[in-house]
């Protein structure tokens, strides 16, 4: 009598739902132990579901997409040879089939045999310091080496290294938290280094499926490949993409997402590890091989013709040492930050520059006639408060620009306040403080705050909650120079205003040429919420403001 089981969703930390990425069995497939049925993924942590017992699969309950939790059905499993341990007494135990038993078993406790690592602070040279990013989450399986938090002292920020592979068992500070030496970050499970001896051991006594399914497969693979390719070898690109699309890997759910992230088709890749089991060395070689031999801009990682967007290909790696010396120096935390936006930005954003002049002569005038006013308050008043002041009266004047499109595009979220933010160049990278409530504010006010702002900026005192909110963007090159240039939307930011350099010219004013200070404008925009028309408008309006401040008053 044959015994069925359900297999379910385990405790999955504190997703309350995962999502079914892959099924990588089918009804009817036998299965042993361990074996990975499908594979989940949540907004943390990619994850498989392995096979409590060895048998056939009756049902599949789920398909790629659903959304399952814990105790959800996932499929049901024929066990196999259940009633051999009801009929059979201590002699029959002596049979062949046991002598398989202490092997399975020991192969089962090599395999769960795990260590706890406590993973501390070193040395930091420091008496305390500042976690300032956790990059894992509890569930996540890391590599050696791997970036677990960014520490930061009053000298240098620094990564801490996951000391081996492993899963996150738990992380034990969070951002803000301040630790010393021989504090606890996190604990990691590793898996001993003895589980690989049972595959290699294993290898003659495993089902047949497993042991004849690469066999059958050889000769069709090795023919196909031949005529294209005579002397390629085994591993190239080009016989990876010669294998049958349908084939199914053998590779953790940390390799799978990795090869996702690359655009690489997993399916087509060739593994090294035991019984073929696909690495991430695996991968970044199958992506290498399929760029250099591409020929092509257009095609990507998967081998096939990019359709644009996913699928760009990655630049290629080059070794820089062989033209000469080089020196490594990594990006900073705020650099890296600001790639990742930025590239975010380019690629979510219909990006459109305006350029336009204003004649900010007057302004000039003003603004020095009131110097020893501002000297009285203690402040130093640049062009920069002026501008801030008309972008806040051109933001009420065309309020689609003081607005964010909805995260499904649908709609326009108009916002009834106005803050402004300024890009700030400092030692560490760029950033952008928020000023907030431009428009109830006075111009010494405006350069107090600056001031203030500036200092702090550089000193990397300003809080997170002073660099968020901004309706929209001033990022000035006037101080150092150019005419004009495309600076990049701060999604979600529907627009950004770059200010360059001021220039005498001369100007016809309809009898002849006058000496003129000209202002360049670059007002780059979201086509998806703001066209030409608006844009142009726009431009006129605020070099109105600032070429006649007066006009400020109305």
């Amino acid at each position: 009598m044959t015994q069925k089981i359900e297999v379910q969703v385990p405790d999955i930390g504190d997703s309350a739902e995962v999502e079914v990425i892959e099924i990588l069995v089918s009804v009817g497939d036998t299965v042993d132990t361990e074996q990975s049925l499908v594979t989940l993924e949540s907004d943390k942590a990619s994850m498989e579901i392995p096979s409590s017992a060895a048998g056939t699969v009756t049902d599949i309950a789920v398909t790629v997409g659903d959304k399952v939790s814990e105790g959800s059905r996932v499929l049901t499993l024929e066990l196999a040879g259940e009633s051999a341990p009801d009929t059979t007494d201590d002699a029959a135990a002596a049979t062949p089939s046991a002598s398989e038993e202490p092997a399975a078993e020991a192969g089962n406790s090599a395999e769960t045999e795990r260590t706890e690592i406590s993973v501390k602070v070193p040395d930091v040279g420091s008496d305390e310091v500042t976690v300032i990013e956790v990059m894992v989450q509890a569930g996540d399986t890391v590599d050696s080496e791997q970036s677990l938090v960014t520490l930061e002292s009053d000298k240098a920020s620094m990564d801490l290294p996951s000391p081996s592979a492993g899963t996150i068992l738990s992380v034990d500070v969070e951002v803000g938290s301040t630790v010393s030496e021989g504090h606890q970050i996190a604990v990691l499970s590793t898996t001993a280094q003895p589980a690989t001896a049972p595959d290699n051991n294993a290898a003659p006594s495993a089902p047949a499926p497993d042991t004849t399914e690469p066999a059958k497969e050889a000769p069709p693979e090795t023919a196909a490949a031949t005529p294209a390719q005579p002397v390629t070898p085994a591993r190239s690109p080009t016989a990876a993409l010669a294998k049958a699309s349908g084939k199914r890997a053998h590779a953790s759910p940390s390799v799978r997402k990795f090869a996702r992230e690359l655009g690489a088709d997993i399916t087509q890749v060739s593994g090294s590890g035991p019984k073929g089991r696909i690495l991430k060395d695996d991968v970044k070689e199958f992506v290498r091989g399929v760029v250099e031999n591409a020929g092509s801009v257009g095609v990507n990682a998967s081998g096939r013709a990019s359709a644009g967007g996913a699928g760009i290909p990655p630049i290629p790696e080059v070794d820089f040492s062989r033209f000469g010396p080089i020196e490594r120096v990594p990006l900073s935390r705020i650099n890296k930050l600001s790639a990742a936006n930025l590239h975010r930005s380019w690629l979510n954003v219909p990006l459109v520059t305006h350029t336009d002049e204003a004649d900010i002569t007057e302004l000039e005038a003003f603004r020095k006639s009131i110097k020893p006013d501002a000297e009285e308050r203690g402040v130093r008043v640049s062009s920069l408060s002026f501008q801030m002041i008309a972008l806040a009266r051109t933001l009420k004047a065309f309020p689609n620009f003081n607005a964010s499109l909805s995260p499904d595009g649908e709609a326009l979220i108009y916002k009834q306040y106005c803050h402004i933010g300024i890009a700030v160049d400092t030692p560490n990278g760029l950033v952008v403080p928020v000023f907030r409530d431009v428009d109830t504010k006075s111009v010494f006010d405006l350069a107090e705050e600056m001031m203030d702002v500036s200092k702090r900026a550089r000193e990397k005192k300003l809080k997170p909650d002073e660099m968020q909110g901004a309706c929209m963007t001033i990022s000035s090159l006037g101080g150092i120079g150019g005419r004009h240039f495309t600076p990049l939307v701060n999604a979600p930011e529907v627009a950004i205003l770059g200010v360059s350099r001021a220039k005498m010219e001369p100007v016809w004013n309809g009898e002849a040429f006058e000496p003129r200070l000209m202002l360049p404008l670059s007002l780059s925009y979201d086509h998806r919420a703001i066209d030409g028309a608006d844009a142009a408008r726009f431009c006129v309006y605020l070099s109105k403001l600032l070429g006649d401040i007066r006009r400020l008053m109305l």
